[in-house]
């Protein structure tokens, strides 16, 4: 063997070896490796036939008069392996009852064996789309062949949401996945101190979140199939006169990012938006202009470098009850008889509820939460959350990559926190009459969520 053979097959030995440990590395660190989440993207359109009877707004006295674009349920599933996976199902709706959540989580935990805590839906609480019965139920009062057509779209939502996950799954396939962010600031903090009150109006000192949370999905080779966006901002740049159905800001957002970035599906997920308004407000070409700008936030984001989002895929949900103030039967007693008719027909529910023997004392809540790898936690609280439940997330959890989203599986009312009880005002009180919730939750609210928030953030904390 001569000197140069000796040194040649020296070192192919030590490349053979650099090679296999490298192969070993990978292999025990599989969130290395690009393309390690199959994902599964998939669109329906849940536009009601007419009579569209439209929610949100307790004044309208008509249905809708016509459509400015689709409304749309879009799923996206991450997989990581059989077991660890995320349904994420965006709707252009105000918001999910308990029926409809539960309905869908039942049918898809049976067909596809997984856990409660591997289904997040989230609502974008447009104004301009249709009831979803029973929430808000108390700003409207059908007729028979109105209530007829409102519950059939509600049970036919159901299957449309099972169908567009079918979907979602069926089209599994491995993609990169990203993380990033930028910020829009068109939300204003609408509770205004006053000399009597709290009153609905634009508080420039109020507390906002500007942060525009993204997600970006691409094939392999780059091409952008998927984005995911959040804003804490309420949806309703239009306001109650309009009665053509549309996703607002969100739903034009929507439209314009996959205008920039052909044969993709964005789905946005509202954030903590119950005290933030869209300003200026009032026309759909204001809708328009906030949904080019949260648009181009989101672009901006997707046009830096991101940061690769991956495994594992960890899940947790924990339900955790919120109880009412203390009331009494006499207060009912008295609505009943009264002028105001949102009070009179939430006197009427309660009444039967008392009558019938139901304890409505409380609330079961929901927080769950979605970590990937070091990378991203998505925390999903049900309701209308307002912006204090975000602000102190991130406060509390300043290393982690955190996006917050409200109106997540079910919409049932408003979520103060303490300081918002304590203020008063629509978020705290008001709105459980249109509801029709028995009155303000407690004080304990802000801390019994925040107990459940530490308790899914430690399970799903990657060990």
């Amino acid at each position: 063997m001569t000197f140069h053979y000796f040194i040649s097959s020296l070192f192919r030995k030590i490349n053979r070896f650099h090679l296999i440990l490298l192969l070993l590395v990978l292999g025990s660190n599989s969130s290395l490796i690009a393309g390690t989440i199959k994902v599964g993207i998939a669109r329906k359109i849940i536009t009601p036939a007419a009579p569209v009877y439209l929610t949100g707004y307790a004044g309208r006295d008509k249905p809708a008069t016509g459509v400015i674009h689709d409304l749309w349920a879009k799923a996206v599933v991450l997989q990581e392996n059989e077991k660890n996976k995320i349904i994420i199902v965006s709707t252009d709706l105000l918001g999910l009852s308990h029926e409809v959540s539960e309905s869908v989580a039942k049918k898809i935990q049976t067909k596809y064996n997984i856990d409660r805590s591997q289904l997040m839906l989230n609502s974008s609480h447009t104004h301009s789309g249709p009831m979803i019965w029973p929430s808000l139920s108390v700003i409207a009062d059908y007729t028979p062949a109105e209530q007829q057509v409102v519950s059939k779209y509600t049970l036919r939502l159901i299957d449309d949401l099972v169908s567009v996950i079918d979907s979602a799954f069926a089209r599994l396939k491995p993609m990169n996945v990203y993380c990033g962010h930028d910020s829009a600031g068109f939300a204003r903090n609408r509770r205004l101190p006053t000399d009597k009150g709290i009153i609905n109006a634009v508080n420039e000192n109020g507390p906002v979140d500007h942060d525009v949370p993204v997600l970006k999905i691409t094939s392999l080779d780059g091409v952008v199939k998927a984005v995911l966006f959040g804003y804490a901002c309420h949806n309703t740049t239009v306001v109650g006169d309009n009665y053509l159905v549309n996703g607002d800001y969100a739903g034009f957002a929507q439209l314009e990012i996959e205008k920039a970035y052909p044969g993709c599906t964005a789905l946005f997920l509202l954030g903590c938006a119950g005290d933030q308004n869209p300003v200026p407000r009032g026309t759909v070409e204001l809708a328009v202009q906030h949904g080019k700008s949260l648009a181009d936030a989101v672009i901006r984001a997707l046009r830096t470098e991101m940061v690769m989002v991956n495994v594992p895929i960890r899940t947790s949900r924990e339900i955790v009850d919120l109880p009412f103030k203390p009331f009494t039967v006499e207060t009912f007693e008295k609505d009943i008889v009264g002028s105001n008719k949102f009070l009179q027909r939430r006197a009427k529910l309660m009444l039967e509820a008392y009558n019938k023997g139901w304890i409505v004392d409380k609330y079961a809540y929901t927080v769950q939460a979605i970590r990937f790898g070091n990378e991203l936690t998505l925390l999903a609280l049900n309701g209308e959350v307002v912006i204090d439940y975000a602000l102190r997330v991130k406060q509390e959890y300043p290393k982690e990559n955190m996006w917050v989203a409200g109106y997540s599986n079910e919409v049932m009312c408003y979520i103060p926190s303490k300081r918002v009880l304590q203020e008063g005002g629509y978020e705290a009180v008001d709105n459980m009459i249109y509801y029709g919730m028995p009155g303000p939750f407690a004080e304990s609210i802000e801390q019994r969520i925040f107990s459940a928030i530490h308790s899914v953030m430690k399970k799903v904390a990657v060990k």
